[in-house]
């Protein structure tokens, strides 16, 4: 029997190790930290530099404001440093993790880089609000008192009215915004008014707030015409609540069509099943799955027409005096008393100007505590009402 002999080819030692691109070796957790902060420093000395070859000051006092100007370009800084820190994360990924790596430590940044620029804005305005409007919650008698008594104002006729105006737009557009949204989902089904509902939510959606306030100051003086009133007398709290209406609804409706939607299709096919009819199902299968996301729909559509100025300074008006029947007289907000104190107090001196500006600043300061309630109870309702798998 002749003898079977296994050739075995030996493997040639060239001295250099395969790297496997995709399980490269990674960075340590500290070298992003340190590149961002080495990022900063270069754009730092670099806009310090042209600010010392500039010649100007890098600090003045303003004498008719005395606030502090500081003469150092803080965006272009901050925009060198992300450029920075961006280029050097890719290429020192790139060193050492590999090029599928390093690209994806790029478009992280990029996003990360996004959200702060989306961010300082309003963390700018918050921090603004803070700091200019706590004080003037100070005042003796903000909470008390309406704007009438000069060296006494308050903003207790703005708060009422907001809270008046914003409580009939909610009771008007609400249960509107809803059962129009359930005819959409439940009903319509791509018939031809279904889809001409759909294109004047559309539109509603895209009207300027202005115009909602015209529309319903006009809308009031016809009917103030036909009815021979006092045309002096048309502006009321009722009044700004249907210009509200108007920017208010659409919200509803989208928002309450998109969350309908989400129940499932099975829930409703067994609850026809049972020979439950189809308003009942509704009621009682349909509308308590998604009521979560309907009350944080309406919640936002509130926060969403609590600011608005324009149309209630046309619908609603304004006035220093208190007013607390929404259907007849002006009724002050805070949105239009804020723009008012804020755009008088450049008119006044002294201790009135003084006033004005805390006025401006402690209303605008309760009108973001107002929203910011208002999206906290929508958090706490949609965590609570949600389905249990949700939690």
């Amino acid at each position: 029997m002749p003898n079977v002999t296994t050739a075995t080819s030996a493997t040639k030692h060239t001295g250099k190790k395969k790297v496997n691109s995709l399980a490269a070796g990674r960075l340590k957790d500290s070298v992003a930290p340190l590149l961002l902060v080495a990022a900063f420093v270069v754009s730092g000395i670099i806009f310090g530099l042209m600010w010392m070859t500039s010649g100007d000051e890098f600090s003045k006092v303003n004498e008719r404001t005395g606030q502090l100007t500081v003469n150092f370009n803080w965006g272009g800084w901050m925009a060198l440093a992300a450029v920075l820190y961006l280029v050097a994360i890719y290429w020192v990924s790139r060193t050492v993790e590999g090029a599928r790596q390093a690209k994806n430590r790029l478009v992280s940044g990029l996003l990360v880089t996004a959200f702060i620029l989306a961010m300082i804005p309003l963390l700018s305005l918050v921090f603004s609000l803070v700091v200019r409007g706590v004080p003037g919650l100070g005042l003796e008698h903000f909470f008390t008192s309406d704007a009438s008594r000069p060296g006494q104002k308050g903003a207790l006729h703005a708060i009422v009215g907001t809270l008046w105006i914003t409580l009939l737009t909610t009771l008007i557009s609400v249960p509107i915004g809803i059962f129009t949204a359930i005819y959409l989902v439940e009903y319509g089904k791509g018939n031809f008014l279904s889809r001409a509902i759909n294109f004047f939510v559309d539109v509603m959606t895209g009207v300027p707030s202005i115009v909602a306030g015209l529309f319903a100051y006009a809308l009031f003086l016809l009917i103030v015409q036909q009815s021979g009133g006092d045309l002096t007398k048309i502006r009321s709290g009722f009044v700004g609540a249907i210009a509200l209406m108007v920017l208010m609804i659409p919200t509803v409706v989208r928002s309450s069509q998109e969350m309908i939607r989400l129940v499932p299709p099975d829930l409703r096919e067994a609850s026809y099943a049972l020979g439950v009819p189809k308003w009942r199902t509704i009621v009682r299968v349909v509308l308590p799955t998604c009521l979560a996301g309907l009350v944080t729909g309406v919640l936002l559509a509130i926060a969403r027409v609590i600011g608005e100025t324009a149309p209630l300074l046309v619908a609603a008006g304004f006035s220093i005096n208190m007013n607390t029947n929404p259907f007849q007289g002006i009724m002050t907000s805070l949105p239009v008393f804020v723009y008012n104190q804020h755009g008088g107090s450049f008119q006044l001196i002294g201790n009135a100007k003084h006033e004005a500006e805390l006025l401006a600043w402690g209303g605008a300061f309760i009108l973001l505590v107002i929203v910011i309630v208002l999206n906290l109870i929508g958090r706490v309702i949609s965590h609570y009402f949600s389905p249990k798998g949700n939690r």
